[in-house]
């Protein structure tokens, strides 16, 4: 996640971390700039219109009452690809087990 976000501009850095912070409103996670994903339970995106006309995600979870950054990722299709999905599964296995997410 770390890798994804420091190599966007630093234009798109600000609009992600604006929306990312945007995202929970008072404990609550608020449309349209979050939302659960029917697919994956437990799994939330926040949603990010970058410079370019391109489309960001970061998908996320909560554990233990905090956000987590799973995966981020430049979306090139309408729909979520499964490997982007399958990695943030993974990753929110790894968290929720307590070792370390790489």
């Amino acid at each position: 996640m770390r890798k994804w976000l420091k190599a966007l501009s630093r234009e798109d850095k600000r609009i992600v971390g604006t929306d990312i912070v945007r995202s929970n409103s008072g404990g609550r996670w608020v449309m349209p700039t979050c939302r659960p994903l029917a697919s994956r339970r437990g799994l939330l995106e926040v949603r990010s219109s970058l410079t370019q006309n391109r489309i960001a995600r970061v998908l996320f979870c909560i554990h233990q009452g905090q956000m987590v950054l799973l995966h981020g990722f430049i979306k090139k299709t309408q729909q979520t690809p499964e490997n982007d999905l399958d990695l943030a599964v993974k990753r929110q296995k790894e968290v929720e087990g307590g070792k370390a997410a790489k």
